[in-house]
């Protein structure tokens, strides 16, 4: 052990999964402090991986529990967009295979930017069917923010691929041919959801963006249309664009500035 390098002892840790291993044993009793802050290390990210395995098998009781039930085809549903005063609410419906495993899902509000964007990804990867659902800052004035949503989920159940025979939704119900279930704070206690809410969130910050280049000076890249002082600030200054939604107070005192 003692002629190994660092270099090497870190290669070999890289090929390891198992803390019983003999050469972790090894490592243990070795002296030098640049293999004890490598096995430290290790330790940690195998710690940190059976913490997610054990948070992805709670997330996954209720998918399990409807498998057992013989629904196959189970798609987790949410929306992203409910609370701004500018932009669409996207909703997105995802059937996840059951047979991959992604670990890392959880609400996307709690997940930074790259994680987001790197579980977009892997999603799009792996799901069985993707489903977007759009609706527009007008529709949304002329229905009101709660219909949109519905409005706005029912649409990407519509753009599945493949009919789903079970939908999951995060603290909703929506009228649709298929049995389903609400689940407050779903997008924190299903992978389904949790799916969703990443697909959905990282969409509609890609609009946000697209509108940002297309009405400059109101910073939705950075704020995505919420109520925040940089963007309430721009409000008054510059009055509302296309994209706000004018049903909003803070968008109608503008109004009434302009």
């Amino acid at each position: 052990m003692k002629n190994q390098t660092i270099a090497q002892i870190k290669d070999a840790l890289a090929e390891i999964q198992n803390e019983d291993d003999e050469f972790i044993i090894e490592l243990q009793s070795d002296s030098r402090k640049g293999v004890q802050t490598l096995l430290n290390k290790w330790k940690a990210e195998k710690e940190k991986e059976r913490n997610e395995h054990k948070r992805y098998i709670r997330m996954s009781v209720h998918e399990d529990r409807l498998r057992t039930q013989g629904f196959r085809l189970i798609s987790g549903i949410d929306e992203a967009g409910r609370g701004p005063l500018a932009g669409p609410v996207v909703a997105a419906a995802v059937i996840l295979n059951e047979n991959s495993r992604i670990y890392g899902l959880d609400d996307s509000k709690k997940l930074s930017e790259a994680k987001r964007t790197e579980l977009f990804d892997r999603i799009h990867e792996e799901a069985e069917a993707i489903g977007i659902g759009i609706i527009s800052s007008e529709e949304i004035d002329r229905l009101n923010i709660y219909q949109a949503v519905k409005k706005a989920m029912k649409l990407a159940v519509s753009e599945l691929a493949v009919q789903p025979d079970f939908l999951l939704l995060d603290a909703m119900k929506i009228e649709a041919p298929y049995p389903q279930e609400s689940i407050i704070k779903g997008d924190a206690d299903s992978i389904s959801i949790a799916a969703a809410s990443i697909i959905a969130k990282v969409t509609r910050d890609r609009l946000m963006a697209g509108y940002d280049r297309q009405y400059p000076g109101y910073g939705f890249g950075i704020h995505k249309g919420y109520g925040t002082k940089v963007h309430l600030d721009a409000l008054k200054k510059l009055g509302p664009c296309p994209i706000h939604r004018q049903s909003f107070a803070p968008v109608q005192a503008a109004m009434l500035q302009s």
